[in-house]
């Protein structure tokens, strides 16, 4: 079954409301959990596309990619 735009809408509505009660100490726990989470995905990616890395090298393309990243951020 496929989500309606209207349960869409009130699930991103649910969300926002809640991050608007954070305080600003658990929004910046929650941004820290929410790079980690990233990392680990994009770890996980990184270990699909290239299965014979072991953990240093896949560390070391996260960080290449973190690194590109951030140069496309600072250009934009």
């Amino acid at each position: 079954m496929k989500p309606t735009k209207e349960l869409i809408d009130d699930l991103y509505r649910e969300r926002v409301e809640a991050a608007r009660r954070m305080s600003p100490e658990d929004k910046l726990l929650a941004g820290a959990r929410l790079f980690d989470r990233s990392c680990r995905i994009m770890a996980d990616g990184i270990r699909a596309q290239f299965p014979e890395a072991d953990e240093r090298r896949v560390n070391e393309i996260l960080r290449e990619r973190l690194a590109l990243a951030r140069q496309l951020e600072e250009k934009a």
